[in-house]
């Protein structure tokens, strides 16, 4: 199957194509018909499915470009997973001139306020402070005809149930739902039951799809003794990518010192963080600047990093969820992943709960040897040294062809983004195709020329009025 077949409009199968989707995964081939139709849904997929892509495309194909008020909300439980998400919308919705905004708290409020001000198409953020928001009257909900809600068992978790359902309630009654969770506990049934009209169930089964990907393993090991066991797991598996789960930001701070003192390369993110301190690590992550990430749960929850080949579980959870959270960051997009736990022997009755709950039992890992640790430790030693090969996002491809451009003049001098657009549109060899996101503040304007044509569009601007205004142009700075 190709994601011709949904009939989706030409720019978005043009973003599609070069972001390198080349076929819909099982969870995109069952929610997109059904969302473009605008039926309600109740999706059970686990993370690493590529549901994201299942609810943006639709996303982006459904709302209407001319529409100034947003016209879909997006609840997700983390902040990361809040700009994830309006990443990924950005990228399919890039030639569509879609616009998706992140709202999360521990992040001004006023410039978000500013942000909201703008032709928004696409809101995506975390309950709380879209709630505050909406509250507020800053976030306009009377045009939301699509609601999703993003991990939803997270978010019961997290204890946002009533925030979730107090924005519902604020929403216009005739719109599109869709819910999507990685486990479907009654909870959800019954908040799905109360805001869902006739609500389309799909279930991806993970169990076939995934079971053979990732290798669980477990060990047990005293407290005491963990720090000079995973210098011996680590020395043998030498993996290329690596989160390491503990259950308390102080935990984690110990081991990321630790680990650092043995020359490891690491990082760590947790709750405790500044919210850019987090994006930064985050993003050296992603782009494969160190190998191992060290981090609580919270902080890593929705992470989506591809080839990340080994989850070990520096502390049991002592949520069954969780296990499968943070397993799911590994073996993502159909590749293969380790998930490794360390138990203390008084920890058999969490161990016991997470098997009962996963179905099965995970296999005792064999004895490392001094001898196995010998023998790896060369590869080992070789591996920290060398620079971890840079991994490009997703829509480095998309941004090599476009082209930012700043101009100093906005709302103050009455300029719209028709006038942007009518105006750049009438430059040989340009068409209204070729221009991107629109961006208009008060005194300044940003706007995306895609296609290569950015520097034609430059040189032309210098000399050509916009409603009879010589506005300064220059190439915006990252």
């Amino acid at each position: 199957m190709h994601f011709n077949e949904f009939k989706l409009d030409d720019k978005i199968l043009q973003a599609i194509e070069q972001l390198g989707y080349t076929e819909p995964t099982e969870v995109q081939q069952k929610v997109i018909p059904v969302a473009l139709s605008k039926k309600d849904i109740l999706v059970k997929s686990k993370t690493g499915s590529g549901k994201t892509a299942a609810f943006a495309t639709p996303l982006c194909e459904l709302v209407d470009w001319e529409e100034n008020k947003p016209q879909a909300l997006v609840l997700t439980p983390t902040r990361e997973l809040a700009v994830q998400v309006q990443e990924d919308i950005t990228n399919i919705g890039r030639y569509k001139r879609i616009k998706g905004l992140a709202l999360y708290g521990k992040s001004p409020f006023a410039k978000q306020k500013l942000a909201l001000k703008q032709k928004t198409h696409i809101v995506v953020g975390t309950p709380g402070r879209v709630l505050d928001h909406i509250e507020k009257g800053t976030l306009d909900v009377s045009k939301i005809e699509y609601l999703v809600i993003d991990e939803a068992d997270e978010m019961l978790n997290m204890g946002f149930l009533e925030q979730v359902e107090s924005i519902i309630k604020l929403l216009p009654k005739k719109r599109t739902t869709m819910l999507f969770s990685a486990t479907l506990s009654q909870e959800i049934k019954t908040l799905s039951g109360r805001y869902m009209n006739d609500a389309v169930s799909i279930e991806i089964d993970a169990a076939e799809e995934d079971a053979p990907k990732i290798e669980h393993l477990k060990y047990i090991v005293k407290d005491d003794q963990k720090l000079a066991f995973i210098e011996k797991l680590t020395i043998t598996e030498n993996p290329d990518s690596c989160i390491v789960f503990c259950r308390t930001k102080e935990r984690v701070d110990q081991l990321v010192d630790a680990l650092d003192n043995k020359g490891y390369t690491a990082d760590k993110i947790h709750g405790g963080m500044m919210q850019e301190d987090r994006f930064e690590v985050m993003d050296d992550f992603r782009k494969g600047e160190f190998r191992y990430l060290i981090a609580t749960d919270v902080a890593a929850r929705g992470i989506d990093i591809e080839d990340i080949t080994h989850v070990i579980h520096y502390d049991v959870p002592l949520e069954q969820e969780s296990y499968v959270h943070r397993t799911g960051r590994t073996g993502r997009a159909g590749r293969s992943g380790k998930s490794i736990m360390l138990a203390t022997p008084h920890e058999d009755k969490f161990v016991k709960e997470i098997e009962a709950f996963i179905g099965f039992e995970i296999p005792t890992g064999r004895e490392i040897t001094a001898e196995m640790v010998a023998q790896n430790r060369a590869a080992f030693d070789l591996k920290m040294q060398e620079q971890p090969e840079a991994k490009k996002s997703k829509g480095e491809q998309l941004n090599v062809n476009i082209t930012k451009l700043y101009f100093n003049g906005g709302k103050k001098k009455k300029i719209r983004a028709v006038d942007f657009v009518g105006t750049i549109a009438k430059i040989e060899g340009v068409s209204a195709d070729d221009i991107g996101i629109i961006t208009i503040q008060d005194n300044v304007s940003y706007v995306e020329i895609l296609n290569g044509k950015g520097p034609l569009v430059l040189k032309k601007m210098r000399n050509t009025t916009i409603k009879g205004k010589l506005l300064k142009v220059h190439i915006a700075h990252k």
